[in-house]
């Protein structure tokens, strides 16, 4: 297991599953914790109060930061990155989402750090070839926006990288809701807009469908909770000290190897359902109008993505995901209904 006084990076900290992988980590005693994100943005002060850590440090300081300060880093959380599927300026994603992670992946190789980072299911584009995180259709892959084509550019390059950290993950995220997320504006998911509609106005209104086969609300994606997502991160860092130990095959964590690893539920939903439960988790009676999706994303929008969770699965991760019901009713009975953060 990973020492309490270890020092940790964890990068897009004060953002929507940053600042849960902070929080999280502090109920586990780690307080030596390296923030790293942009920190002039308000909307994102509230994530990180009351919580624990050495140092917050910009984004663009960050590099020249730790070898001035000559910092033990122990191990990193790479999860900043620019998420906005409706950004079209791929300059944006490349600096941020490929150029920063590569430097932060040559900084983990040199300094034999062990790293987690974030990847996403939006590499996956209209899933022609499945969900499945095997390395070999990486490079098959077709993203339908920029921020997907910069996240599966990274994990290209990175597959084709001699020198490695030793231990690596790459997390394919897929739809993830959960508290912290109250600065996202239009990104944030479905299930916080929801509620909003709900208090507002009574009723949500959810994208018609414009492809053969989906009727509206019944596009599905696997829906995720932040909570197994932090819990995810955290298992692959505790085990990932095991195996840099070489420990003979058959004993404790010697099953986890570096790779790229799926992180949904493996079961897609529909929004419909997704909203329902919303309704729920505040005792009120389902009430679902249908609009027509923008045209600026109609073309980019993914229909289905259900991950294949076999991977993690096999290398020791047993414990059970939040059911959609569960997990929304969580949500909203304990964070958006009494506007609190994790």
């Amino acid at each position: 297991m990973m020492d309490k006084n270890s020092t940790i990076v964890i990068t897009g900290a004060a953002g929507f599953i940053g600042s849960c992988m902070v929080s999280y980590l502090n109920q586990q005693g780690f307080e030596n914790l390296i923030l790293v994100d942009e920190f002039e943005d308000e909307g994102k002060e509230l994530n990180l109060l009351h919580k624990k850590y050495l140092v917050r440090v910009e984004r663009e300081d960050f590099f020249n930061w730790v070898q001035k300060e000559k910092t033990a880093v122990e191990f990193v959380f790479h999860l900043g990155a620019r998420t906005d599927t409706t950004e079209f300026d791929y300059s944006v994603h490349q600096h941020l989402n490929v150029e920063y992670s590569q430097k932060m992946w040559n900084y983990c190789t040199i300094n034999n750090i062990p790293l987690v980072y974030a990847s996403s299911a939006a590499t996956y584009g209209e899933g022609d070839l499945g969900y499945n995180d095997d390395h070999d259709i990486v490079e098959q892959l077709h993203p339908l926006n920029p921020y997907g084509i910069s996240k599966n550019e990274f994990d290209k390059w990175m597959l084709h990288q001699e020198d490695h950290p030793p231990f690596w993950a790459g997390l394919k995220f897929f739809n993830v809701y959960g508290p912290n997320e109250y600065h996202k504006a239009r990104m944030a998911s479905v299930i916080f807009h929801s509620f909003n509609q709900i208090k507002d106005k009574g009723v949500v209104k959810l994208f018609r469908s414009h492809k053969d086969g989906y009727k509206d609300g019944e596009q599905l994606r696997d829906f995720v909770y932040v909570k197994d997502v932090i819990a995810v991160c955290y298992w692959l860092m505790e085990n990932s000290k095991v195996k840099n130990q070489n420990l003979p095959a058959g004993q404790a964590g010697s099953k986890l190897e570096s790779a790229i690893y799926n992180l949904g539920t493996g079961t897609a939903r529909s929004f419909n359902d997704l909203v329902k439960s919303t309704f729920a988790g505040l005792d009120l009676q389902p009430n679902i109008e249908f609009i027509d999706m923008p045209e600026d994303i109609r073309d980019k929008y993914q229909y289905f993505t259900e991950a294949n969770m076999d991977k993690l699965k096999a290398v020791g991760y047993t414990k059970e995901f939040y059911s959609l019901e569960k997990g929304v009713d969580d949500y909203v009975r304990n964070y958006l209904s009494k506007n609190l953060f994790y």
